[in-house]
Order: C-alpha cells, then structure tokens, then sequence
C-alpha cells in the first residue's frame, strides 16, 4: 500500500509507527523483493520516520523542551 505525503500527514503519530512496524516486519519476512519493491519500502519508511519526527518536534515545542 503506497501512502502519498497527504495521506501520511492525515495520520496519527500512533498509526504512523504502526505502519513503520508492518514495513520492517515485512522486509523481515521477505524471502525476495526485486530492487523497486524495496525502494518503495524503504521510501515510505522514511516519509513516515520524516513525519513522526516532525511531529514529535513539534510536541518538544508545544511543552518547551
């Protein structure tokens, strides 16, 4: 399932670590991905760890850390 960054960003903090997991648990169990299937994996793994930093920046802010 691809996620566009509209998607992504419509996605709670919780959902998106969720996500996270099931891409790693999925490249875990694959027993052979051609070059494309792993590089749209590991792109929407990065736009989503992109987002949940974001967020969590965000959060830092909001309480002053």
């Amino acid at each position: 399932m691809k996620k566009t960054a509209d998607s992504i960003s419509s996605l709670s903090y919780d959902e998106a670590v969720a996500r996270i997991e099931e891409i790693v648990t999925s490249l875990e169990q694959a027993q052979a991905l051609s070059v494309s299937e792993y590089k749209q994996k590991a792109t929407q793994a990065q736009q989503l760890l992109d987002y949940c930093d974001t967020l969590l920046k965000g959060m830092a802010k909001e309480f002053g850390a």
